[in-house]
């Protein structure tokens, strides 16, 4: 998979990084922060896995489909963990974000 053919791919990733890093810390400047325990640490994993399939792709790892597999599939639990807490702006962007970055690695597989 070459870096250029990608770009939309990689845009979508920074962006869903950039809302789950926004959202992890919005969720400690929240009332109830024990209730988004898991909001949080799905934000973390998913701006982790996010950058190192960026990076996979950046660099054409052998591995990519396997990147972008478990990238899909984290993104898709940390939407629906933070459509759970919608009363949030900072989650419903966050949401629409991660479901938009896993329908793109699901179609940059198929």
């Amino acid at each position: 998979m070459a870096h250029e053919q990608h770009q939309q791919l990689l845009q979508t990733l920074s962006e869903c990084i950039e809302e789950c890093e926004h959202c992890y810390h919005a969720c400690f400047q929240e009332e109830h922060v024990n209730m988004l325990a898991d909001c949080i640490q799905l934000d973390r994993e998913c701006a982790d896995i996010c950058a190192v399939t960026a990076k996979a792709l950046s660099r054409e790892s052998h591995f990519t489909k396997e990147y972008l597999e478990l990238c899909a599939k984290i993104c898709e639990e940390c939407g629906k963990e933070c459509e759970k807490h919608d009363q949030h702006d900072h989650c419903k962007r966050c949401a629409q974000a991660c479901f938009k970055c896993a329908d793109a690695c699901r179609k940059a597989i198929a």
